[in-house]
């Protein structure tokens, strides 16, 4: 009976912690667009990084 009067407050902490989370998300739009990131694990990025370059290729050779 005694954990009873430590379970209440804690789930209601708890409770609390889970609503602010939520409200939180909502503010900073954690939830405008869900299907862009459902489906951008499906296609390749075009852009890679280039290999580092020897030289300048500007110039012409001395």
């Amino acid at each position: 009976m005694e954990s009873i009067y430590f379970l209440i407050p804690l789930a209601l902490v708890l409770f609390g912690l889970f609503v602010w989370l939520f409200f939180w998300a909502v503010k900073n739009n954690q939830f405008e667009d869900l299907d862009r990131e459902g489906s951008r694990i499906l296609f390749d990025e075009d852009a890679r990084p280039k290999p580092p370059a020897s030289h300048d290729q500007t110039q012409p050779p001395p």
